[in-house]
């Protein structure tokens, strides 16, 4: 059982170190806010880490292996979600939002905002559903009870995920102190609006 948990670590890194759409929207709140806004959104994020997790110990998440439209709606809907997301920080850089914000980072950031934002980033992508029923079922050794190893690899997955954004965060808030320049700050709404875009689009257009 100790050399699959290592293993699944190692594994579990190797993920978390691939971008997606949690990195983007974690590294833009961290910027734009602060690190404490980085953190809540992160927080949500492994929520929705650990929801996926426990759907695939009971199976949920087989539903979207199994049925074409759970899957096609799912990804619908998280690709709305991102391109939704995107569109505001792009109208948000048009319209100089950033500047107002760029005074003081974080001042009016409402946590439980940036927790849910987390959640629903992570939750509105099925790609993470798929990942967590044939990802996590690998790792279990033969002859393990095979719900609650399910379970533990879920908690390990989540708290991979947090050590490894940890980091990101601390660098990403370090970055926005640099970044007071309302011009660059501008550019960096921008940059993460065409991301986010980026990302939904590419979502849409997968056909598994």
């Amino acid at each position: 059982m100790l050399q699959s948990l290592i293993l699944f670590v190692g594994a579990a890194f190797v993920v978390a170190m691939v971008p997606g759409p949690s990195t983007a929207v974690i590294v833009r709140e961290s910027v734009r806010s602060g690190r404490r806004a980085g953190v809540a959104v992160m927080l949500g994020n492994e929520a929705g880490v650990l929801l996926w997790g426990m759907a695939a110990v009971f199976g949920l998440s087989a539903l979207l292996l199994a049925s074409r439209i759970a899957y096609d709606v799912m990804r619908i809907a998280g690709a709305v979600f991102l391109i939704v997301m995107g569109v505001r920080a792009l109208w948000q850089a048009r319209r100089g939002r950033a500047e107002a914000e760029e005074e003081a980072p974080g001042a009016a950031v409402s946590h439980r905002r940036l927790f849910r934002l987390g959640l629903l980033t992570n939750a509105a992508n099925p790609k993470a559903g798929v990942f967590a029923v044939s990802f996590l079922p690998q790792f279990v050794p033969h002859g393990a009870p095979v719900l609650p190893m399910l379970a533990l690899l879920a908690v390990v997955w989540a708290l991979v995920d947090v050590a490894w954004y940890l980091g990101v965060i601390w660098l990403a808030g370090r970055a926005g102190r640099v970044l007071r320049s309302p011009r660059v700050r501008r550019r960096m709404e921008q940059v993460s609006g065409v991301v986010l875009v980026g990302l939904g689009v590419r979502l849409v257009t997968d056909t598994r």
